[in-house]
C-alpha cells in the first residue's frame, strides 16, 4: 500500500494537463502530406504505429494503466497529427526489453527519450530531441553528503536497470574499490517511481538519473528530497536523448523531419515549457548525435 501511495503521489497532478494539450490542439495541426508520403508503406497501410516505453519516466512518460501522459505523450500526439497516423503506446519492463521490441519489429519505435551513445548506435538509430544531464536525488539535507561519484562510494545508489547511469555507477564502484574505498551498493529498478520510493523510504541513499525527471520528482516530494551534483559532469560529457528506431530504418529520417516541423511551428517549445523542460530543449534535432558511453 505504501508503494502504491507514494507512486500515486509522485505522479499526481499531471494526467489532466497532459490530456488537456491533446484536446486543445487536436484541430490545430494539419497533416503534412509530404511527410506522410515518406512513411514506410506498412505504416501508411495500417494508419497507425506503436511507440514502446519502459514505464513511467516523468515528466516525459507517465504511465497509468494503459494510458500514457506527459511531454512525450503530447509530442507523439502532435507527431501523429502532422504525419497523418495514429500513434499508440505500449509498455514493457526495462530498457533491454524496449530495445528488443523495437529491433524485432514488434514496435515501430520508442519515442523516449532514451540515452544516445555510440555503442547503442551499432544496433539502433536515435532521433535526438533533448539534451540531458545526470544528477543525484537525495533525502532533504543530503545526510550522506553525496555530491559526486567519488562521494557515492560506500553508499546505496538506486539506478534504472539497463540505463547509462547504471553503467557509470558500476564503473565507479570498481574505482571505489581500487582507491581503497567501500564499494557502492547498487540498486537497479525498472522504473523511476520505484527508484524514488527507495530513496523516500530510506532504502537507498540516492537515485542517480536524468535531471529532468528527478527535478519533477523532487518538486512532488513535499520538501523531503533535493538534487545534488547539479552542473557537474558526473561521468558524462554532452548527453543527448531521443527516439529509437531499428538501424537503418526509413522511419528515422521521417521522424527527424517531423520533429523539425514541430520545432519550427512552436509546438515543441510550447509542450516542453509546459512540462518544465525548457532547460532540456535542443536547438536542432539530429540523428545519432550521441558520444561515447563513459567507461
Amino acid at each position: 500500500m505504501l508503494h502504491k501511495s507514494l507512486i500515486a503521489l509522485a505522479l499526481a497532478g499531471t494526467t489532466y494537463s497532459g490530456a488537456a494539450w491533446s484536446q486543445d490542439q487536436a484541430a490545430k495541426l494539419e497533416v503534412n502530406q509530404a511527410l506522410h508520403d515518406k512513411l514506410p508503406d506498412d505504416i501508411k497501410a495500417a494508419g497507425k504505429m506503436t511507440s514502446v516505453n519502459n514505464g513511467s519516466f516523468p515528466p516525459y512518460e507517465i504511465v497509468t494503466g494503459t494510458e500514457m501522459t506527459g511531454a512525450s505523450a503530447d509530442l507523439t500526439d502532435a507527431l501523429g497529427q502532422i504525419l497523418g497516423v495514429k500513434i499508440e503506446h505500449a509498455t514493457v519492463g526495462g530498457l533491454p526489453a524496449l530495445l528488443a521490441g523495437v529491433n524485432s519489429g514488434r514496435y515501430q519505435f520508442a519515442f523516449g527519450p532514451v540515452g544516445d551513445f555510440k555503442s547503442r548506435e551499432e544496433s539502433n538509430d536515435f532521433v535526438d530531441w533533448v539534451q540531458e544531464f545526470v544528477v543525484f536525488a537525495v533525502q532533504k539535507g543530503n545526510p550522506k553528503g553525496i555530491v559526486s561519484l567519488d562521494t557515492a562510494c560506500g553508499q546505496r545508489i538506486a539506478v534504472m536497470a539497463g540505463g547509462s547511469a547504471e553503467r557509470v555507477i558500476q564503473t565507479q564502484t570498481e574505482k571505489c574499490k581500487t582507491d581503497g574505498k567501500e564499494a557502492i551498493a547498487i540498486q537497479s529498478y525498472t522504473d523511476q517511481p520505484s527508484s524514488i520510493l527507495a530513496v523516500r523510504s530510506k532504502r537507498a541513499d540516492a537515485f542517480f538519473s536524468s535531471q529532468a525527471p528527478l527535478t519533477y520528482f523532487v518538486s512532488q516530494a513535499n520538501g523531503q528530497m533535493e538534487l545534488t551534483g547539479v552542473g557537474e559532469k558526473n561521468g558524462f560529457d554532452e548527453l543527448y536523448q531521443g527516439a529509437v528506431v531499428p538501424k537503418g530504418s526509413p522511419l528515422g529520417p521521417v521522424l527527424l523531419e517531423a520533429m523539425k516541423a514541430l520545432i519550427d511551428n512552436g509546438t515543441y517549445g510550447t509542450i516542453m515549457k509546459k512540462w518544465g523542460l525548457e532547460n532540456n530543449m535542443i536547438r536542432e534535432p539530429g540523428i545519432n548525435l550521441g558520444g561515447q558511453l563513459p567507461k
